[in-house]
């Protein structure tokens, strides 16, 4: 379809683009659509610029910022389509102009405008007004030699490549920052500019250093090596309740004791058994994993032990068990509580003694094998009810470790998605903008219950159902209805809970009641204690503190967190 537009013909309302603005003051948070956007002040982002001048100089200072509106304008092309789905092209192609005018950035106004898509035609003409770039260059620079609106150019860039679906490039013809009476941009498709290449070098990284890629990827080796050396690998995490994870494991990988890992479903616990495994003297060794809950009860022992040919009906030759396989090694049993009574007797010897005897064979075998136990339920409460082993429970409970649930180690949740991302943009040879700030705002308020194994499913969904180059939104990580109306009812609220009138009368009652601060606080406390059945993070939650500052204040109350 082609697009012709001249000076007399106007703009369309935008007033669809004006009301994706939403303030969250009380939560310090400003969402354009789904994406988190900032105030600040033009002379800070002046000092900013002259500082990266100063360092880079200004060729490769102009990449930086040309790169930082490309990335604006890629965001921004992506909303346009989706808020403008069924408006001509013209009105689709100057969101990108309205935008610009929208987030204080420029005034622009198109003055020619020659497009047709399928034809591959593409010219445009923009004069910028009140470039707030000029006026930077202008307090904190001075006059320049050349064009000084690069993120603006950046940002025209991207958002018309999107546009076409073909690269295009603008350039700055005329520019006030160095001296001009205005600021022109054109825009053509990039085969039709003669120095094409030498512009797109801009967008590519640029390193201060040359030799730093290089030192880097020597440092990157080095690490790598010395990871396996040594076995330091925990999986993905730097939360305060993953590091104390880790450094139990620390102590105990180097000994030969046997690890009980205790925690939900999805916590990552063969992570950490690799991690013990790798950690250990024994890490050149085979590693073995069986989930005893996946074999039939019937031929657990043989999996686990082996089994003689002959020993029953389909057994036609002998072969050994895991724990022969893991022999000098590492076996790590998930799910031990589902081992049945008589793989329980067998697998008490083995710890016991160090030896085996395969299904149908009458011959001791020596085995070392080191065991790493795992469940989701409690070993304790098994041993009551008599479904597990008392003298085997105490035989694997030597070194307990708990691994926290994802909902206690928020921190490490932009971690994890950032390389479950990686990983599935690689699978399914896509790359998308990565999660939008609401979608990741959800993700931080989401419970999860299925923990890290749940997150891992969220994000590979959400990759499936996002185009490449757009972000995977709310929806596509969250298709439920009941999450989505609780996160717009979280960002449509500014924060005030009480109406004015009733939240004077509640202050009246507190101030009233005769009571210290102090002790409106232990109350408070208390009360959010019981409601989280005394979990301190579920309780920090409610009260919007850290795990640590309510840790803090509990303690000052007698209460150990």
């Amino acid at each position: 379809m082609a697009i012709s537009y001249k000076p007399q013909l106007q703009h369309s309302d935008f007033q669809d683009l004006s009301k994706q603005i939403r303030f969250q003051s009380m939560e310090g948070k400003i969402w354009f659509g789904e994406q988190r956007m900032l105030l600040m002040q033009v002379s800070a982002m002046g000092s900013f610029r002259r500082e990266l001048v100063s360092i880079l100089g200004i060729e490769r200072a102009k990449g930086f910022f040309l790169r930082l509106g490309y990335t604006s304008g890629l965001r921004d092309a992506e909303l346009a389509r989706k808020l403008r789905p069924h408006c001509s092209e013209l009105d689709i192609f100057l969101a990108g102009p309205q935008l610009h005018s929208l987030k204080g950035l420029v005034k622009a106004i198109p003055t020619e405008v020659d497009i047709d898509i399928e034809a591959g035609r593409f010219y445009v003409e923009v004069e910028w007004i009140d470039s707030f770039e000029v006026e930077i260059c202008q307090s904190e620079l001075g006059p320049m030699d050349d064009p000084v609106c690069w993120t603006l150019l950046g940002y025209a860039c991207s958002y018309s490549s999107s546009f076409m679906g073909r690269e295009v490039i603008f350039k700055e013809i005329t520019c006030r920052g160095r001296g001009d009476d205005k600021c022109r941009i054109v825009g053509k498709l990039a085969e039709e500019w003669d120095d094409a290449e030498a512009f797109k070098q801009y967008f590519k990284n640029d390193p201060i250093i040359e030799e730093l890629y290089e030192l880097q990827s020597q440092l990157a080796s080095l690490r790598t090596s010395l990871q396996r050396q040594e076995g330091q690998y925990y999986g993905i995490g730097q939360s305060l309740a993953y590091t104390k994870v880790c450094q139990m494991i620390d102590k105990a990988a180097q000994g030969k004791v046997s690890v009980l890992l205790l925690g939900e479903s999805g916590v990552g616990k063969e992570v950490i058994a690799r991690s013990v495994h790798l950690r250990s003297a024994r890490a050149e060794q085979p590693f073995v994993a069986v989930n005893c809950a996946a074999i039939p009860p019937d031929l657990i022992e043989a999996e686990l032990f082996g089994v003689e040919k002959g020993a029953f009906t389909g057994a036609l030759q002998s072969r050994m068990g895991r724990f022969e396989r893991a022999n000098q090694g590492t076996i790590f049993l998930d799910e031990v509580v589902e081992l049945s009574p008589r793989a329980q007797a067998t697998l008490l010897r083995v710890l016991q003694e160090g030896e085996l005897e395969r299904v149908g064979d009458n011959r001791t075998r020596k085995v070392d094998a080191r065991v790493i136990a795992a469940t989701n339920e409690s070993l304790s409460e098994a041993v009551k009810t008599g479904k597990f082993r008392a003298d085997l429970y105490y035989r694997l409970n030597v070194f307990p470790v708990s691994i926290p649930p994802l909902r206690e180690r928020q921190e490490d949740i932009p971690l994890l998605a950032e390389h479950f991302l990686k990983r599935f943009h690689s699978e399914y040879n896509k790359k998308t903008l990565g999660l939008s700030d609401l979608a990741m705002e959800a993700c931080m308020h989401y419970p999860w219950p299925g923990n890290i194994r749940e997150l891992e499913n969220v994000i590979e969904r959400g990759i499936i159902l996002t185009e490449s180059n757009e972000s995977i939104s709310l929806e596509a990580l969250f298709p439920q209805l009941q999450l989505e109306e609780l996160l717009e009812s979280r960002l449509s609220n500014e924060g005030t809970l009480l109406e004015p009138a009733a939240e004077q009368n509640w202050i009246e009652q507190v101030l009233g009641s005769g009571l210290s601060l102090d002790a409106i606080e232990e109350q408070l406390m208390r009360e959010a204690m019981q409601r989280a059945g005394n979990n301190v993070s579920g309780a920090a939650r409610i009260l919007g503190l850290t795990r640590p500052a309510l840790a803090y204040r509990l303690k000052k109350i007698g209460i150990e967190a």
